[in-house]
């Protein structure tokens, strides 16, 4: 088929997965909070932490580790079902987040789990993060998604809705907890509002520059738009909040970095 005036390209395989769990997510009841971080001091930490070590650290890894704190926190928040009566409560923080990749010459986008970010370092995980950008095919995860999105989308539905009634397969295949990034390629502000098969959802949004009082004192400060989305089945609003107030206070200390 021609058409004038257009380039025309095959449909990505891979957006087969993400029109399924868009499909699904809009089931779920998500309620979003909109919040601005200072990360003026962890950026001015990250920089001293490169400058002193030699080794590449990213805000990204950063906020991910971060993440991985608050949620420890408050377990709650990371909660799923269990058939239809029970809820499992996990112990550690699997964060799903999606990367930008070179494949063949041309860009796309992979899901990755990082294990375990409670009990991890900002650079530990900056580490896994490059390896996998740098090297993607060697991720069993790939080969994974490349088989399940070649299934009927019916199909490939119904195994995705299995998977979130079963609380190992939905750790083991999709993480604890999703976070986007999607600040990352763009400047200025702004937050961005998902559908999300998640629990807890964390959309990292643009950074903006703004005036603040700090100890009387006017000043610059560089704040992060962050995005919370909880499912509403499984989260109640007070323990939303909370679980966003220790984020903040987390990623505004700088402690992951101590």
């Amino acid at each position: 088929m021609k058409l004038q005036g257009a380039t025309i390209e095959p449909y990505p395989r891979i957006r087969r997965l993400m029109a399924d769990g868009g499909r699904l997510g809009r089931e779920k009841h998500l309620v979003h909070g909109l919040y601005e971080m200072d990360v003026t001091a962890a950026r001015q930490a990250i920089r001293s932490y490169r400058a002193q070590s030699g080794n590449g650290l990213s805000l990204n890894a950063y906020m991910i580790a971060s993440v991985g704190r608050a949620v420890e926190q408050h377990k709650q928040i990371q909660a799923c079902f269990s058939g239809r009566r029970k809820v499992v409560i996990f112990d550690d923080v699997d964060i799903n987040t999606m990367f930008e990749v070179d494949e063949n010459g041309q860009k796309t986008i992979r899901p990755h789990i990082l294990r375990a970010v409670n009990k991890r370092t900002p650079a530990d995980l900056h580490t896994e993060i490059r390896a996998f950008q740098q090297n993607p095919s060697a991720d069993g995860e790939k080969r994974a998604i490349e088989w399940f999105v070649r299934l009927p989308g019916f199909l490939r539905r119904a195994v995705l809705r299995a998977m979130f009634r079963n609380p190992a397969w939905l750790k083991e295949l999709n993480g604890t907890v999703s976070l986007s990034s999607v600040g990352m390629f763009g400047q200025g502000g702004g937050w961005g509002i998902p559908v999300s098969n998640a629990t807890l959802q964390i959309t990292l949004g643009g950074i903006v520059n703004r005036p603040a009082l700090i100890e009387g004192k006017l000043t610059e400060r560089q704040y992060l738009c962050v995005t919370v989305s909880v499912n509403h089945d499984l989260v109640d609003g007070a323990p939303a909040a909370r679980f966003a107030q220790t984020l903040k206070e987390i990623v505004e200390s700088g402690e992951v970095l101590q």
